[in-house]
């Protein structure tokens, strides 16, 4: 479906309820952009998206998980809830581009496509408000905090959001997307099963003895102890994980020492465990919790090992995929819907898929010849912003697959 916005070279739009939604979602999101906000401090955004809702005759409720919004749209006739997410928060990045709606706060920046997804979900909140009378049943729209890295869907889990006549229904199905800036503008994905991996952390302390660099041999040297564990936590992936299923360990911080000469008494390893199976998580962890608390105890020293399970993997439910696939299929044709490849990232909307049966979808915003190539987490992250009226339409349409089922 051909799809005609503003250019990234246009003049930076206000946000209304009076321009057409095509031009006032490209305003929303300029606009979130501008104006940042980390984890838990959504003041801002929080406050536009509930007066946004307010304005629309949606039932809307503040503070939800700290600094989120529910928004409840009933429709005029019986049906199943519908939940829609939309995560707001932003990045601690100082942003390399240079547009009129750069941020303009420095240090942070919507370097992950999050102002995207508000505007997206606000665009969605518009349309489908404008079709109350014909509505089979109801959509309540989560506007979440806190999703990179401290699992704001959890604090409005424990809220209350799923439970049943406290923020409208219980959801009988649950949808949520992202930008994505690996798939090209004008295409859309998703499939079933397990999209996106789980996310836990480790920490491991190494305890020797320290010494002067030029006696090791009075020592219990952490750093070579460290740097053989480093290479035997490897052995996880390539020797106790069956090589059909994908895991990850990564190390990503060591730290020991603060002189050449000197063998400092301890060392410390920080990683990451990654995985899409259950069973394969446990073994992970297992196995790396052995390597550290059992491997220095050949050279006479301890490790001490803590682990942080994290977000668990994201799982789309076949049957509401399907109702998504199909939607897809109706916005963009069959040719721009396309299978998603599984990823090693994670993502918190996996809290709500476990309790409720849903679909998380992707939708392309690479370009080139606009410089949008580059990875999430850059600070020259962009987006063709075609993809904000495609994501909104595909969105509209899979609420009413599933309203309809």
């Amino acid at each position: 479906m051909p799809v005609s916005l503003p250019t990234l070279k246009e003049n930076y739009l206000k946000p209304s309820l009076e321009l057409p939604w095509q031009q006032d979602i490209v305003a929303l999101r300029r606009d979130f952009h501008a104006h940042p906000e980390l984890a838990y401090e959504e003041i801002r955004t929080s406050g536009i998206v509930a007066q946004r809702l307010r304005d629309l005759g949606l039932e809307v409720w503040t503070g939800i998980g700290q600094t989120g919004v529910v928004g409840v749209l009933r429709g005029e006739l019986p049906g199943p809830c519908v939940l829609v997410r939309a995560d707001m928060d932003a990045l601690p990045i100082l942003e390399a581009n240079d547009w009129e709606w750069k941020s303009s706060v420095a240090g942070k920046m919507h370097a992950c496509g999050h102002d995207c997804h508000v505007a997206i979900g606000l665009t969605v909140a518009r349309l489908l408000s404008a079709e109350r009378s014909t509505l089979r049943g109801t959509i309540k729209f989560m506007f979440q905090p806190a999703e990179e890295g401290f699992a704001g869907a959890g604090k409005m889990i424990a809220d209350g959001l799923l439970e049943d006549g406290k923020f409208g229904p219980r959801p009988d199905m649950a949808l949520a997307l992202h930008v994505w800036s690996e798939i090209e503008v004008g295409k859309v994905a998703t499939k079933p099963g397990p999209i996106m991996a789980c996310s836990d952390e480790f920490e491991a302390t190494i305890i020797g003895a320290g010494g002067h660099g030029a006696m090791p041999h009075q020592t219990i040297d952490p750093i070579t102890i460290a740097a053989q564990i480093v290479l035997a936590l490897q052995t996880t992936i390539s020797r106790n994980l069956d090589p059909t299923q994908p895991g990850v360990v990564t190390v990503g911080k060591v730290v020991a020492g603060s002189a050449h000469n000197v063998i400092p008494g301890q060392a410390e390893i920080c990683g990451t465990l990654r995985s899409f199976d259950p069973t394969v998580r446990a073994l992970l962890e297992r196995r790396c919790r052995e390597i550290i608390e059992e491997l220095p105890k050949a050279f006479g020293a301890r490790g001490q090992w803590h682990y942080k399970p994290g977000y668990p993997a994201t799982v789309n439910n076949e049957r509401v995929t399907d109702l998504v696939k199909s939607a897809m299929v109706k916005t963009v044709g069959e040719e721009n819907s396309v299978p998603f490849i599984p990823v090693m990232g994670a993502e918190d909307f996996s809290l709500v898929l476990q309790e409720i049966p849903g679909c998380y979808f992707f939708v392309g915003g690479r370009n080139p010849a606009i410089d949008a190539v580059y990875g999430h987490h850059h600070p020259q992250f962009n987006i063709d912003e075609r993809a904000l009226e495609i994501g909104a339409r595909v969105m509209v349409t899979a609420v009413k697959e599933c309203l309809s089922s």
